[in-house]
């Protein structure tokens, strides 16, 4: 699992495999799950994550949050 966070885009791309990018799904207007062709998660992306972010619906989430408290991204949950 790689995260990568683009400050000035307020953004972090996880990714959880290697596998190549089949297509992606938009959970809402700030979270996005990509998938390879077997239907499972290899990324995740995240927007606004200044302003924290809702880890509900995330595939892996005890690590996605782990990995977002580890770089001081405050986590919401519904």
């Amino acid at each position: 699992m790689k995260l990568k966070y683009d400050k000035q885009a307020d953004a972090i791309y996880i990714q959880l495999t290697d596998t190549p990018y089949a297509y992606g799904r938009d959970l809402d207007d700030v979270r996005r799950i990509d998938y390879d062709s077997t239907g499972n998660p290899r990324g995740i992306e995240l927007l606004c994550v200044s302003e924290g972010v809702v880890t509900d619906s995330l595939p892996e989430r005890p690590e996605i949050e782990k990995l977002l408290g580890e770089k001081g991204i405050r986590i919401f949950a519904r």
